[in-house]
């Protein structure tokens, strides 16, 4: 009698499959691009890149136009990233693709490595003074304990 297995998904039992790393356009957040580009490309696992579009700020509040404005930093994200890609071709492969997801940062972030399997997450570290004391993303995703997480400066 054989016994049936059911295929479940089972998070880092050899390694990242899928690596996730946030960016935003920050220093912090290009750095953490390419820390997790090194890993990706050393434990041969997908770089899921992640931009999480903002839904409302003030300025959208007050009417002024900021989708347009999150899609062109969206798209100003994509085209770095072919260029760096392009540049390195031959010479650093990574598999890579890119996502957009609405909502704030952590939600986010937290919404992608649902839906793509993470098996890590990578950020940088918060530049705004003001998470000293509310807490940042990144502490955040570590305090989820779902992930490995790794904060990149």
């Amino acid at each position: 009698m054989t016994e049936q297995h059911s295929h479940r998904f089972e998070r880092g039992t050899d390694g990242p499959k899928v690596i996730v790393v946030g960016v935003d356009g920050s220093d912090s957040s290009l750095r953490a691009a390419a820390y997790a580009a090194g890993l990706a490309r050393r434990q041969r696992a997908l770089l899921a890149v992640v931009y999480v579009q903002p839904v409302l700020t003030a300025g959208a509040a007050l009417g002024v136009p900021v989708a347009g404005t999150t899609d062109e930093i969206a798209e100003d994200l994509v085209a770095q990233i072919r260029d760096a890609a392009e540049r390195l071709k031959g010479i650093f492969e990574v598999r890579w693709e890119f996502h957009t997801f609405r909502g704030d940062p952590y939600n986010g972030l937290v919404t992608a490595a649902d839906e793509l399997k993470a098996d890590a997450v990578v950020v940088g570290a918060s530049e705004q003074a003001g998470h000293r004391i509310v807490g940042s993303v990144a502490v955040r995703l570590v305090k989820a304990g779902r992930w490995p997480v790794t904060v990149v400066p």
